[in-house]
C-alpha cells in the first residue's frame, strides 16, 4: 500500500482525530478560491510587485465576496512567483504550488490539526519566501506525516522547543503580517510531507513544473485533512 494509501485509511478509519487548521464554520463562513495562474488577467504584475497593493486586492475579493477565507493553490502553476529571484533557477523557475493557501487577516489563530510534536522551526526571512515557518511532525500508527506551517508572525516562533508536543486543535501559531512574513498578503502555507528529506525549519513549497511527479509522491493534498 502506498504512503498516500496508508494516510487516506487512516483519516477515513480515526476520523476523530482530525481538528481544525483555522477557526471555520462550514454552515456560516465562505471560502473564495483565489487564481494565480496565468488565467488570471486582473492580477498584473504591478500589483503583485506592491505588496500593500497585492494584500488590498486579495482584501477587497474576500470582501466582496463576503467570504471569511481565500483558498487555493495545490498544485496550482502560478506565475506570481516571478515577482522574486527566489523561484529562479538557472535551468527552470520554480512556478507550481505544493500546499494549500489559506488567505486572511494578519493574526488569524492557527492550530495544529493533529496530535504530534515540533519537529523544526526557523524564520525563512528572503523576499517571497515562508518568513516564520513551523514544521510539527505526527505519528498516526505506523506512518509518520509532517505538517508545515510558513508565513507566520514572528511571535509565533517564540517559545518553541524542538519535540514539544502539539495536540489537536492547540494553537501554535498566528499569520503574519506583510512585513515579517516573505512580503505576502497575509496567509497561511499549509503543506504536509511524508518525508523531510533531513531538512529543517524550511521545506520546498514551490518547485519546477518537470518535477511535479516527483513532489507529488511526497505531498499529498493538504484536502485530506482540512476538508473544507
Amino acid at each position: 500500500m502506498s504512503l498516500l494509501d496508508q494516510l487516506k485509511t487512516y483519516l477515513h478509519n480515526h476520523p476523530n482525530t482530525i481538528g481544525k487548521v483555522v477557526d471555520y464554520n462550514a454552515g456560516t463562513d465562505r471560502l473564495f478560491p483565489l487564481d494565480f495562474t496565468a488565467a488570471n488577467t486582473e492580477l498584473t504584475t504591478a500589483i503583485i510587485a506592491d505588496t500593500q497593493r497585492f494584500t488590498n486586492w486579495v482584501n477587497e475579493k474576500l470582501k466582496a465576496n463576503n467570504c471569511r477565507y481565500g483558498i487555493g493553490g495545490y498544485m496550482e502553476h502560478r506565475t506570481i512567483y516571478a515577482v522574486s529571484s527566489h523561484f529562479d533557477t538557472e535551468d527552470e523557475p520554480r512556478r507550481l504550488h505544493l500546499g494549500v493557501d489559506i488567505w486572511g487577516d494578519a493574526g488569524t489563530p492557527i492550530y495544529s490539526p493533529l496530535d504530534g510534536k515540533v519537529h523544526s522551526f526557523q524564520d525563512n526571512n528572503n523576499l517571497g519566501d515562508y518568513g516564520p515557518t513551523i514544521i510539527l511532525q505526527h505519528n498516526l500508527n505506523s506512518l509518520t506525516l509532517y505538517s508545515l506551517y510558513g508565513h507566520l508572525s514572528r511571535e509565533s516562533l517564540q517559545g518553541l522547543t524542538v519535540g514539544m508536543p502539539v495536540h489537536k486543535n492547540q494553537q501554535i501559531a498566528t499569520l503574519g503580517n506583510n512585513q515579517e512574513n516573505g512580503q505576502w498578503p497575509p496567509h497561511l502555507h499549509f503543506q504536509l510531507m511524508f518525508d523531510m528529506e533531513d531538512r529543517h525549519g524550511d521545506y520546498p513549497g514551490v518547485c519546477k513544473y518537470s518535477e511535479m511527479e516527483k513532489y507529488r509522491m511526497n505531498i499529498p493534498d493538504p484536502g485530506l485533512i482540512l476538508g473544507f
